[in-house]
């Protein structure tokens, strides 16, 4: 054990080639679809949360199901539709970085909202209280609202990359691992530590969590920054 993480460390320190790589298809699969999951799930969780209107218990109840897919169940799907088979094969998206980002934005997107819409169903009232009586248009309301979810806004983002950067079933599935072009960190632990090469996946998950502690911290400041 001690020998393996020895050897991690000098990878590590070395600049590995093929670390690097598998960090960099890491953190664009991972700030990508957490960032465009943020973009289409903060909306509609304000929506969801703020708005009454008839089938919006459906609505809330779907999403809520959504949360808790799982990653094979969304990667076997994308798989289907855009395999050699499937009706987007054309699209020829199978076993590349983007339909990675695609299948993850799909895991993502409902926990974002999820988050968002209990959130600002607790506040929702209030706050329209307060834009009726500014007489603030609906526009106006919804930035209103956005600005009073700033610190959550920030705790949604959080949800969403770390699900991002620790997603295995559905990457693999759609991505297929494949060395040098979209292997990411967690499909590369498991082959690494699947042949014994222990060192390799002891210096992955370092940097993993490392990672996760960079994000973690810096959205950290950034909410310390908003509640000021």
């Amino acid at each position: 054990m001690q020998t393996a993480l020895e050897k991690a460390l000098e990878l590590i320190l070395s600049g590995d080639a093929q670390l690097k790589n598998i960090l960099a298809v890491t953190a664009r699969m991972s700030l990508s679809s957490s960032f465009l999951a943020l973009l289409a799930g903060v909306p509609l969780g304000i929506w969801l949360g703020a708005c009454r209107f008839r089938g919006r218990g459906a609505l809330v109840i779907l999403n809520r199901t959504l949360m808790g897919m799982p990653p094979v169940v969304c990667g076997l799907l994308f798989y289907l539709l855009f395999s050699g088979v499937g009706p987007f094969r054309g699209l020829r998206l199978l076993f590349t970085v983007r339909i990675m980002v695609l299948a993850q934005v799909v895991l993502i997107t409902p926990l974002v909202t999820g988050s968002m819409e209990s959130y600002v169903s607790g506040i929702a009232g209030a706050v329209r209280e307060t834009a009726a009586g500014l007489g603030l248009s609906g526009g106006r309301t919804f930035l209103l609202l956005v600005n009073e979810c700033r610190y959550p806004i920030c705790s949604a983002y959080l949800l969403a990359f770390a699900r991002a950067i620790a997603e295995v079933g559905a990457v693999s599935m759609v991505g297929g691992a494949i060395a040098w072009k979209t292997n990411v960190m967690t499909t590369a632990i498991m082959q690494y530590t699947n042949r014994g090469d222990f060192s390799l996946g002891i210096a992955l998950g370092l940097i993993l969590l490392g990672l996760s502690l960079l994000v973690n911290t810096l959205i950290s400041l950034v909410q310390r920054g908003l509640s000021r």
